[in-house]
């Protein structure tokens, strides 16, 4: 019998247009490749939709809060339908910066120094000496990030506009000069190591999603040693937090401090993008799986009590 799958998507997180690209060539993808698929855009009746559906699998290609911070995966556990990606407490831990970092601190993974603070004294005054980065502790794509540079005398006040949707307390991190990596984990395989290239300040959410924003190189070119640590600390963070299906883990490479440069992770994403473009189905490519091939593993890999 033909597997029917239900693609969830959307949703109304900041990211629900970047879910609604994935979830359509996700879905697209699994027709392909022989599946029953039924496209969700989710909205808060998303419990009366799935007990009506009665998928078999759900292929979970929400992103951002809710979709991907173990509340949507509690509720599918509830249902007992299996589903893609991480399960509820490792989704929970990624989502939130903060905990992820003591996370990958306690399994030797280094991390940039940081802080918790409230925006109100974020605004105020340098919390910490600059060059230092603002961001949500829970939010991806680049949402709500400010880098302040070691130039400027005053925090951003951007921080403080009426329509800040992403908490009352953010992280205030080192910055870490340098080069942008990242790599896929797929089960319990590294796949490639990609530098991302912007000309635009930084990976920010139009680097990452306008034409032409950024540039994708796979594999990185870097040193060898560099490309397998990259690898190893991508399983590492993944074991660390209990991540299942795919996942990307991200760092900064200072290349420039040391004699093997200066390594960080930044985060993990339980739920990366999923275009045909994307930088997991691209790695995944350069791995030799094509689109279908890896949605079907997804697909395959799904189950409960994740």
């Amino acid at each position: 019998m033909t597997k029917h799958v239900a693609v969830l998507m959307g949703g109304w997180s900041n990211e629900r247009q970047v879910s609604l690209s994935s979830g359509r060539e996700c879905a697209a993808a699994l027709r392909n490749a022989g599946y029953r698929v039924t496209e969700v855009d989710v909205d808060r009746d998303i419990y009366n939709v799935l007990t009506a559906l009665r998928p078999d699998v759900v292929f979970n290609a929400l992103h951002g809060t809710f979709g991907e911070s173990g509340i949507m995966q509690g509720l599918l556990e509830l249902l007992e339908l299996p589903y893609t990606h991480s399960g509820v407490l490792a989704s929970a831990l990624a989502m939130d910066k903060h905990q992820a970092k003591i996370m990958f601190k306690a399994a030797g993974i280094p991390v940039t120094d940081h802080v918790i603070v409230s925006r109100a004294e974020v605004a105020r005054g340098h919390v910490m000496a600059p060059p230092y980065v603002v961001k949500p502790i829970a939010d991806g794509s680049s949402f709500g990030v400010f880098i302040v540079g070691a130039d400027q005398a005053h925090p951003p006040q951007e921080i403080l506009r009426e329509d800040w949707n992403s908490g009352e307390e953010v992280m205030v991190e080192r910055y870490i000069p340098g080069r942008e990596l990242t790599c896929a984990v797929m089960g319990d395989v590294a796949l490639g190591v990609t530098e991302i290239v912007t000309d635009l300040a930084f990976y920010n959410y139009e680097a990452k999603y306008a034409q032409g924003g950024s540039r994708h190189i796979v594999p990185a070119q870097i040193q060898p040693k560099i490309y397998d640590k990259v690898q190893k600390m991508s399983l590492k963070a993944h074991a660390a937090l209990g991540c299942r299906g795919v996942s990307r883990t991200d760092f900064r490479y200072n290349d420039k401090a040391g004699e093997d440069g200066e390594l960080v992770c930044l985060e993990i994403n339980t739920q990366p993008g999923m275009t045909k473009t994307s930088l997991v189905p691209e790695q995944a490519l350069h791995a030799g799986h094509s689109f279908e091939e890896l949605v079907t593993w997804m697909v395959e890999d799904a189950s409960c009590s994740r």
